[in-house]
Formats: structure tokens, C-alpha cells, sequence
């Protein structure tokens, strides 16, 4: 059974920092492109980044680009998604997600269905 799991999340200040974890167990790591996406509530799910199996390609929305840092440890399973520089608008439930099909373009621009998904971290940013 696969089972994604998030963490990391919290109430951090503008312009703070969090890094969020995302554990999967269940399938083969290495074989499975990963991605953080994030959805506020009232507004629709949105890509914020996503890496290739060996963490060669790795892609970001605009709106995190130069802010954020995806990156995943295959001897650990875990995928990371280091957030500098937060900004209220960062604030949102985080999920992470996996697929077989790799990683080919910012999640906002180039679908990344996910196959598997986790429950979510929250995100919570304050002026």
C-alpha cells in the first residue's frame, strides 16, 4: 500500500523560512517523478514545483522561482521543498505528489497528474 505523508508545515513571519518534507513508502522512490503543489482556500490547486528521478530536472512556478528549492534524497525516500523569503500569498495547504511519467516543465505549465497523493501540510504566513 503507498502511502505519501507531508510535514513540516507551520505559522512562519513574512519573509521567513520552512522546509517541508514529504516521506513515500509502499512504491519504488527512485522510479517516481515527485511535486509540491498548493491550494488556498477558494482558489483552485496550483503547481508550485516538481523534480526528475535522479533530481537532474527540476522545475518551478513563477510565482516561487529564486524563493523556493525543491530537492529529494532517494536513500530516504523524502522529497524537500525549502521555502525562503515566504510571503503572505505562500500561504496554503502544501501536498506532495508522485507519478511514473517524469517531471517535463513547471507543474502550472506541464500536467503533472500525480498518482499518488498525500494529505496535505499547512502553510500559514503572516504580515
Amino acid at each position: 500500500q503507498v502511502q505519501v505523508v507531508e510535514s513540516g508545515g507551520g505559522v512562519v513571519q513574512a519573509g521567513g523560512s520552512l522546509r517541508l518534507s514529504c516521506t513515500a513508502s509502499g512504491l519504488t522512490f527512485d522510479d517516481y517523478a515527485l511535486g509540491w503543489f498548493r491550494q488556498a482556500p477558494g482558489k483552485e490547486r496550483e503547481g508550485v514545483s516538481c523534480i526528475g528521478y535522479s533530481a537532474g530536472s527540476t522545475y518551478y512556478a513563477d510565482s516561487v522561482k529564486g524563493r523556493f528549492t525543491i530537492s529529494r534524497d532517494n536513500a530516504k525516500r523524502t522529497l524537500y521543498l525549502q521555502m525562503n523569503s515566504l510571503k503572505p500569498e505562500d500561504m496554503a495547504m502544501y501536498y506532495c505528489a508522485a507519478q511514473a511519467p517524469d517531471c517535463l516543465g513547471p507543474p502550472d505549465e506541464v500536467p503533472f497528474h500525480g498518482r499518488y497523493w498525500g494529505q496535505g501540510t499547512q502553510v500559514t504566513v503572516s504580515s
